[in-house]
């Protein structure tokens, strides 16, 4: 039987993962919000999964290009392949997430789930975001994509560990102050999310299998297959917005949100 605890945050996951909104927030959110708690980070993660098996058959044949490429240079970092220039854009964009992921799991993330963190944190990179947006070109292509424009969106995708910043936003954001279009940056930002929430992945496989969250392997399971029909509904829909419009409601969304948090974390309603 689906559990309508699994079925909420899996609505939300998918739909939020990959719109600059911070799905990490929405989750923490919920579950401060409702009578059902904190799902725990093994769910967290199940949901990611999800998100992950999602993007992989969206964007597949880019990926095939990626795989192709690099088989057929043997693995050889040879940037004149456009497919083998991009597989190692995203390894290299990969880096520094890994290392402040790793910082962060030694650390604790207690701190970080803090009603008023992802107010401000909603609100703050909305303006950012919404200045990028605005402000800068909108004509380059991941063709014309080099490496410290890579190494820089990577950098970016590290402040998203601290909730109400959104991954996606943040890349997104910084894609768009270096000039490149909406959905050629929206592609790079979710080809990106891919190596990280593997990584997340096999963290939360150790978790299960070493006991941790053992009870909560079915949840998990269900928690995947909801995320990723939710998940791949939501890329398709926002590829093809951003043929055509801005990330204006995401930003007027966030102020929303985070305003009312801030209202709510300090007893004002």
């Amino acid at each position: 039987m689906i559990s309508m605890h699994i079925f909420w945050l899996a609505l939300i996951q998918g739909l939020t993962e990959f719109l600059p909104v911070s799905s990490s927030g929405h989750l923490i959110l919920f579950a401060k919000l409702t009578s059902y708690g904190d799902q725990g980070q093994a769910i967290d993660i199940a949901l990611h999964i999800g998100s992950l098996i999602a993007v992989v058959l969206y964007f597949w044949q880019t990926i095939r290009t990626m795989l192709q490429g690099l088989w057929q240079n043997k693995f050889l970092p040879n940037f004149e392949n456009s497919g083998v220039r991009l597989a190692y854009y995203i390894l290299f964009a990969t880096i520094p997430a890994i290392v402040i992921g790793g910082i962060f799991s030694y650390l604790g993330t207690d701190w970080t789930r803090s009603t008023k963190l992802i107010g401000i944190m909603l609100i703050a990179y909305s303006l950012v975001l919404w200045y990028a947006d605005t402000k800068f070109s909108t004509a380059k292509t991941l063709k014309e994509m080099h490496l410290r424009d890579a190494l820089l969106i990577g950098f970016a995708q590290c402040l998203a560990f601290i909730p109400g910043t959104s991954r996606s936003g943040v890349t997104i954001t910084m894609g768009r102050f270096l000039g490149y279009n909406r959905a050629e940056v929206a592609k790079f930002s979710m080809l990106l999310s891919i190596p990280s929430i593997l990584a997340a992945g096999i963290v939360a496989a150790y978790m299960v299998y070493t006991g941790t969250e053992f009870a909560r392997i079915t949840m998990a399971y269900q928690a995947v297959g909801m995320s990723f029909v939710f998940s791949f509904l939501a890329i398709f829909l926002m590829m093809r917005w951003l043929r055509f419009a801005t990330f204006l409601p995401f930003v007027i969304y966030r102020i929303v949100l985070g305003t009312a948090l801030l209202l709510n974390a300090y007893g004002v309603i």
